[in-house]
């Protein structure tokens, strides 16, 4: 059995399973889900920094949806291609993934079905250094013990709308199981360190980032315009992973899901200013959103 081993614990969050535990407790006590959540949750849209900066709003998605559901069978995680540079979504088709809370089951059945759908392909290598997905691993097997993953690279080209539509049909047919598509990006990356600096420095540009660019990613999600998104994505570099939210938008629409509704954002340079009192040139942005 194909054993999919941590490359961020320890980095993007902690390598130990007591550690790992007392930061997902301080993540989801770091806001409540909103009151008012569709009754039913198809699937969202979260980050995948580091945990000190991003686990909290990642953790708000899945607080929400262990509000509304109790049981998750399977959660379908669209994560972005970093260093994947192949033109079709890559799956990770069978086996497990282990982190410090223990081993995570593939939904194997269910990549067999999206396998056949020509949608995507099963290359499990693809999935060997890609962290996007890794981090929300965890969330998933403290909240919802028992459920199984399928991880899917979504590059971020037109057949990332074409997966999250075919998704979307595959999913609807599983009646008798309660699964959830999770899409990980984070959104802008700008400053000198990223060499995206359309507004120059400072503290204007870094709001310019946040309150402009991102926010037209975000309501392009929100209104479930999936192709919209990714050509968005493309011209205004607003997101690292345009393909996996393309197609959990996609996948939301499918299953008759008519808007998102987005339950936070911030950048890490608020976050750096919240919790370590100091602030940076530049910023990444984060949003969490439910569908």
């Amino acid at each position: 059995m194909r054993t999919r081993k941590p490359i961020v614990a320890g980095q993007f969050y902690p390598a130990q399973h007591h550690s790992c535990i007392h930061e997902i407790n301080e993540c989801l006590d770091a806001g409540p889900p909103s009151d008012s959540l569709p009754e039913s949750i198809v699937a969202g849209i979260v980050p995948h920094a580091g945990w000190t900066f991003s686990g909290a709003l990642a953790a708000l998605v899945f607080a929400a949806i262990r509000q509304q559901h109790e049981k998750v069978h399977t959660f379908v995680i669209l994560g972005a291609a970093h260093g994947y540079f192949g033109a079709a979504p890559a799956i990770c088709a069978s086996g497990v993934w282990e982190t410090p809370l223990g081993e995570a089951a593939i939904d194997e059945g269910l990549a067999e079905m999206v396998l056949s759908t020509g949608a995507a392909v099963n290359n499990p290598e693809a999935h060997l250094c890609e962290h996007s997905i890794e981090v929300q691993v965890p969330f998933i097997q403290y909240l919802f013990a028992g459920a199984r993953i399928l991880p899917i690279i979504v590059p971020p080209v037109d057949a990332a709308v074409a997966l999250g539509t075919h998704l979307g049909e595959v999913i609807s047919r599983q009646e008798q199981k309660k699964i959830i598509c999770i899409g990980s990006t984070d959104l802008t990356h700008y400053g000198p360190r990223y060499g995206f600096m359309p507004k120059g420095t400072g503290k204007e540009a870094l709001e310019w980032a946040e309150k402009v660019n991102d926010r037209q990613f975000i309501d392009l999600a929100l209104k479930l315009e999936a192709a919209e998104l990714l050509a968005n994505a493309a011209k205004n570099s607003n997101a690292c992973g345009p393909g996996a939210a393309a197609a959990t938008v996609a996948a939301a629409k499918r299953l008759g899901c008519q808007s998102g509704l987005l339950l936070g954002q911030t950048t890490s340079d608020k976050v750096m200013l919240e919790k370590m009192g100091t602030t940076s040139t530049d910023a990444v942005g984060y949003a969490a959103i439910v569908f």
